[in-house]
């Protein structure tokens, strides 16, 4: 089997509490999760259940307290800034929000070529790349003297993962990307993160709340529940036989579009409801 590009053991985060003896807030409870080379592992979870928490501690954006994160053998948990920017090369980041990695006053040539400049491609070169970066993602090469402000959110979308590509990187941690788009623009722009995983091999790490998603891009995936991993299988097992019981809770809630079925699902529900309660008491 090949080796896990991205291990992740027993991570824990943990942030100081406010006020007189406030106790500190453990975000991540000794999670552990690997990714393999080519792979799409979604992370599924309500909002506060600590997914998001998680790609910001691989991408350094958060405090590990203890535990481990190692990218392709290389213990990459507590980098300095300056470490941490050589390591840009090899993992992006995609945003549930496009305008947080495209300025609003650079054009899309400039934002696209910005991470190849500062890497030390000559300008002729990174010009010629904007062309290339543009049609993996379905974009005419004339968007690139145009603003962001000028295009729709799913093509901003598109951009982004463009910007992502430009250095080839080996993963990209997806945080909740096609969340803020319509159901048809999201489709596209997923079947756009498939398309270039089958051309590139390159992995992602897919957080989402949608389990609509998790079915259509996942191999394997994860479910988060305060700040732990109560589930993780492939995305068949856990999308159609889920074990745990917030598991079970979180796939009920998401909505079906036949009524009769909706209704079922809904019944269901009502059922899981009592039982639990019948446990509690």
């Amino acid at each position: 089997m090949t080796a896990p590009l991205l291990e992740v053991k027993d991570l824990v985060v943990e942030y100081p509490g406010k006020g007189f003896r406030a106790k500190p807030f453990r975000a991540l409870k000794g999670v552990s999760i690997d990714i393999r080379p080519g792979e799409t592992v979604g992370l599924v979870g309500e909002s506060g259940s600590g997914k998001t928490t998680l790609g910001r501690a691989l991408l350094g954006l958060a405090p590990v307290t203890s535990g481990s994160v190692a990218y392709d053998g290389r213990d990459i948990g507590n980098l300095s800034r300056s470490a941490r920017r050589d390591l840009s090369s090899e993992i992006q980041v995609v945003f549930q929000d496009p305008y947080s990695s495209l300025n609003p006053s650079m054009t899309i040539e400039q934002i696209l070529a910005e991470p190849l400049t500062a890497g030390g491609t000559a300008a002729r070169e990174a010009k010629a790349r904007v062309k290339d970066l543009l049609d993996r993602v379905g974009l005419p090469d004339g968007a690139r003297t145009r603003l962001p402000r000028e295009f729709s959110g799913g093509q901003r979308q598109r951009i982004a993962i463009a910007r992502a590509l430009a250095l080839d990187p080996k993963l990209i941690v997806c945080d909740e990307p096609v969340s803020a788009l319509d159901l048809s623009t999201q489709a596209r722009v997923l079947d756009l993160f498939i398309e270039i995983q089958e051309r590139t091999g390159v992995a992602y790490l897919f957080i989402t709340h949608d389990l609509a998603v998790v079915r259509h891009i996942s191999h394997r995936v994860a479910v988060m529940y305060h700040g732990e991993i109560v589930e993780n299988g492939t995305g068949e097992q856990v999308t159609s036989d889920p074990q745990h019981p917030y598991t079970r809770r979180l796939f009920m809630a998401a909505p079906l579009p036949d009524p009769d079925k909706q209704e079922q699902r809904r019944l269901e529900r009502a059922a899981l409801r009592a039982q639990a309660q019948g446990e509690a008491a």
